[in-house]
């Protein structure tokens, strides 16, 4: 074989190797993205900066206690993140670690959609005050865990349950993610913008505020006048009715599953009113 065919394949071959380890690093990522395990990379992060400035420093007491974290902290997130490390390893076995089914997908994302329509339907006939955020992209763990964890499956009786006046969990939000109610009762960031009318509550607040640091959509039902309003990207569509509510949730939630999934499909193919 000439030199030159050589090392153009031994190129492509390097080329090759690191595209499919960023591929990899960038799947990991957004497993772990909106988790605890973010802020255990951060942790890492530090004590390896630590580390390293320690050893030009000539801090060597340091430097050996930085030594003895990082040579037992893997230990320590093997024993930690047990259930997740399971998890992911039952899907690789089961070829999900990459993708998931997207009829399974859809199926999960309708019901979710019908089961928050339903009930924001049945709560804003009756003026019960409700709050709901959707998890999109932007991982929402942080407020997740100012709530009470439900880890249930969505339905209109559950959501209409949570806000009934006077229970333990009606003042709040729900969070729901990853098409199940990870928690109620969750706090918030309300919104400072001066825009905002006078005429708004803490509800509309909070699903701006919310809006404006994620990309979540959130669903409010007033309980003074039982309208229905949404929020999403720091805007607020107010006073909706049950179809144009329902075309709009869809079109948030299910249309841009329906987008990243053919571009998912795609790949895998080459590869084998402000108010």
């Amino acid at each position: 074989m000439p030199m030159a065919d050589f090392t153009f394949l031994k190129y492509l071959a390097s080329i090759v190797d690191i595209l499919l380890v960023w591929y990899v690093i960038y799947k990991l990522i957004m497993v772990i993205k909106g988790t605890k395990a973010v802020q255990l990379l951060k942790g890492i992060f530090v004590i390896l900066l630590v580390k390293i400035v320690s050893d030009f420093s000539g801090l060597k007491t340091l430097s050996w206690i930085m030594e003895q974290a990082i040579t037992w902290g893997f230990l320590a997130i093997i024993i930690i993140f047990q259930p997740e490390l399971r998890r992911a390893l039952e899907q690789l076995g089961r070829g999900r670690f990459f993708s998931r089914t997207t009829n399974q997908e859809d199926d999960e994302q309708e019901k979710a959609v019908e089961a928050i329509v339903k009930a924001a339907d049945y709560m804003a006939k009756r003026r019960i005050g409700a709050l709901i955020s959707v998890e999109r992209e932007t991982g929402m763990s942080e407020y997740i865990e100012t709530g009470i964890p439900l880890h249930a499956k969505i339905s209109s009786e559950l959501l209409i349950n949570t806000f009934i006046p006077n229970t333990p969990l009606h003042d709040g939000a729900v969070i729901i993610q990853k098409n199940n109610v990870a928690a109620a009762a969750c706090y918030l960031p309300l919104s400072e913008s001066p825009f905002i009318s006078k005429e708004l509550g803490t509800r509309h607040r909070a699903a701006l505020g919310i809006s404006e640091v994620t990309d979540s959509i959130t669903v409010i039902v007033s309980e003074e006048t039982g309208s229905i309003s949404l929020t999403k990207n720091g805007e607020l569509h107010r006073d909706l009715n049950l179809s144009t509510f329902k075309d709009l949730l869809s079109n948030e939630l299910l249309a841009k599953q329906q987008i990243k999934q053919a571009s998912s499909t795609r790949w895998n193919w080459r590869g084998k009113n402000n108010g």
